[in-house]
């Protein structure tokens, strides 16, 4: 996926801010715990890029 290096940048721009609620969740925030999150969120992130790049196609 071609946009990942651009995603994951995005992710570690609010990793701070979601550790935080889920520190203030009682879920103890830990990097295994990270892996399938940051997973799902590449693919909705690609899913949303290509909707986007879809719909920008469409308009020409």
């Amino acid at each position: 996926m071609e946009k990942n290096l651009e995603f994951m940048q995005i992710a570690m721009k609010y990793l701070p801010e979601a550790q935080e609620k889920m520190k203030e969740a009682g879920i103890e925030f830990s990097p295994a715990m990270a892996e399938p999150f940051l997973g799902m969120f590449l693919k909705v992130m690609q899913e949303a890029y290509d909707l986007g790049k879809k719909e920008a196609l469409a308009k020409d």
